[in-house]
């Protein structure tokens, strides 16, 4: 990169770059408005690379995530501060890494993949989490509330994501996230607009309300969802 290889050296980083290439990043940094306005020991791109970075080393600190990060790296690269890595982070936002979020989601698997379908429809599903722990500080209690535990009230505040998966490869066509409160149905409801008629949705009991399933049939796709013991469906016809 000619005279500012140094400078952009931490763009560069290791096996994530084979995923998500820096032409990529580069291209959702422009499009959210995120690239930075001048030259920087630590650019926009090497923030995306970092956040990515943190969620493949969600129990280490960020000095160290930012250390693996940079092992395999010849060149001199800067050995930024916890409050400049959290800079970075502040200054690229959200919008970037949503956006990349968006351009990668989809079916991984061919049509000759084997194990994704069932007869002409590819197989998805919801998967859900609840008992994801973000930081104790205000604007989180704020946004999503401060739920009850069995020994009173939670010490931390706690997300809720609800994806959309594919069944045979694991590969995320479709993601949500907010207060545990909502419910898993809420969330599930967010997504059936990412279902198509090709799909076959595999769902457990706790994804069998009418709402639901009228919206997964709006979107011409299939469902096979388990059903509790209070639902009773009608009898249409008696068969031999």
């Amino acid at each position: 990169m000619g005279g500012t290889s140094d400078v952009f050296a931490p763009g560069h980083l290791g096996e994530l770059t084979q995923v998500v290439p820096p032409e990529l990043v580069d291209a959702v940094l422009e499009e959210t408005g995120a690239r930075e306005r001048r030259l920087r020991c630590l650019p926009s791109r090497v923030g995306v690379y970092f956040v990515l970075a943190l969620g493949l080393f969600e129990h280490l600190g960020a000095q160290l995530v930012w250390t693996k990060l940079v092992a395999g790296l010849t060149a001199r690269v800067p050995e930024p501060s916890e409050k400049a890595l959290r800079d970075l982070r502040r200054r690229i936002g959200p919008a970037p890494v949503k956006r990349l979020f968006e351009v990668l989601a989809g079916p991984l698997a061919q049509p000759s993949t084997p194990g994704v379908s069932y007869r002409r429809w590819r197989t998805v599903a919801f998967d859900g989490c609840s008992s994801l722990i973000v930081p104790d500080h205000e604007r989180n209690w704020s946004w999503l509330g401060r739920p009850a535990s069995r020994l009173g009230q939670a010490g931390y505040p706690r997300l809720m994501l609800m994806t959309l998966c594919e069944t045979g490869t694991r590969g995320l066509v479709a993601a949500v996230f907010g207060p545990v409160a909502r419910g898993e149905t809420y969330y599930a409801q967010q997504l059936t607009s990412n279902l198509t008629p090709d799909m076959l949705l595999l769902a457990d009991r706790a994804f069998h309300t009418n709402d639901l399933l009228a919206q997964v049939a709006r979107r011409g796709a299939q469902f096979l969802v388990r059903c509790t013991s209070r639902r009773h469906p009608p009898i249409l016809t008696l068969l031999p």
